[in-house]
């Protein structure tokens, strides 16, 4: 039987379970591999249906009591004691976990991840220069533009600041992003995009709701 679970929560609350383990030692394994491995993640989710979410995993014991009390510290500041509403569980650790975001990909009109679009659009030693405009995320390479869909104007801009901080990070120069968001940048973009075919009622757009039964 497998004693101790690795376990994702959502807002405090059990989201799902993603390995189980039979031995202390390699639960303790995977948990700190994860949560290393975690700390690659450029742009983590932060809404969904446009409510705020955070998420945290765990390493969680099948047990009857807990000598020692867990404590997670909330947004802000204060210590709380982390409680399982199942007696028969008991924390071990827990920690803040970054689950990848997805951006909607207008050229294939599909979800795609931050180092996915970074693997496929930013190929090549060329400048590129990457804007945002509405909830939108503008890529050029050289006369080719691609263009992404985020949830809201806010999420556009989060994204831009995050891909900055990882490409400074990893030392990587090719690349040029524009933080203006000025109305003579703004009529600029319009009239380029529009120029190279995009739909003017698309670049307007300044929010994206996905169905329910599609977010995650």
């Amino acid at each position: 039987m497998e004693n101790y679970l690795i376990v994702l929560f959502r807002n405090k609350i059990r989201y799902k379970i993603l390995k189980k383990y039979i031995t202390y030692k390699r639960a303790k394994i995977f948990f700190d591999n994860l949560i290393k491995k975690n700390e690659e993640v450029i742009f983590e989710k932060r809404f969904i249906n446009g409510e705020p979410v955070v998420f945290e995993i765990g390493l969680v014991e099948r047990s009857s009591s807990q000598l020692l009390p867990v404590y997670i510290t909330d947004e802000i500041g204060r210590n709380i004691r982390v409680r399982m509403e199942d007696s028969s569980l008991t924390l071990a650790n827990i920690s803040i976990f970054k689950e990848e975001e997805e951006i909607f990909d207008l050229q294939s009109k599909s979800k795609i991840t931050v180092p996915q679009l970074i693997k496929k659009y930013f190929k090549g030693t060329e400048i590129k220069m990457v804007s945002s405009l509405n909830n939108k995320v503008i890529v050029q390479n050289n006369l080719n533009f691609s263009i992404f869909s985020l949830k809201n104007e806010e999420e556009s801009k989060r994204l831009i600041d995050s891909m900055t901080s990882h490409f400074l990070k990893i030392k990587r120069g090719d690349c040029i992003f524009v933080k203006d968001n000025s109305v003579a940048q703004k009529k600029y973009l319009y009239k380029i995009l529009c120029e190279n075919g995009f739909d003017k009622k698309m670049l307007y757009r300044k929010f994206t709701t996905y169905p329910q039964s599609q977010s995650k």
